[in-house]
């Protein structure tokens, strides 16, 4: 009669750890706010959502707006700086910084509804 070979389940020590921890903590429960922070954090959700869609708005208007200012304006091809066509300058660098300053923007405002 042959024996099956026992099976054993190989893993990393760090694995290991984190599956015990895991374990030894119990159920990870949501935490619960008072009834008056609740509200106050839902009203302060809903103001920044609110706020946070004219921001995506400008994001989005900033990326397919490229290919329409293309589009309008095929001479932007012939337009070289440092060697460089100008339309290619306009879609490796200039949406960077103004994702950038619309994201500051966002924060700022973001912030502002918060220290009311």
């Amino acid at each position: 009669m042959s024996k099956t070979p026992k099976r054993v389940a190989v893993m990393s020590p760090q694995t290991r750890l984190a599956h015990s921890r895991r374990r030894a903590r119990g159920r990870w429960r949501v935490p619960q706010l008072h009834p008056d922070d609740a509200e106050r954090a839902l009203a302060l959700y809903r103001a920044q959502r609110s706020k946070g869609v004219l921001a995506l708005v400008f994001m989005f208007g900033l990326l397919l707006g490229l290919p329409l200012v293309f589009s309008v304006w095929p001479a932007l091809d012939g337009l070289r700086l440092l060697g460089i066509p100008v339309s290619w300058l306009m879609l490796a660098v200039l949406p960077y910084p103004a994702m950038v300053a619309i994201a500051w923007w966002q924060l700022r405002r973001a912030e502002r509804i918060e220290d009311r």
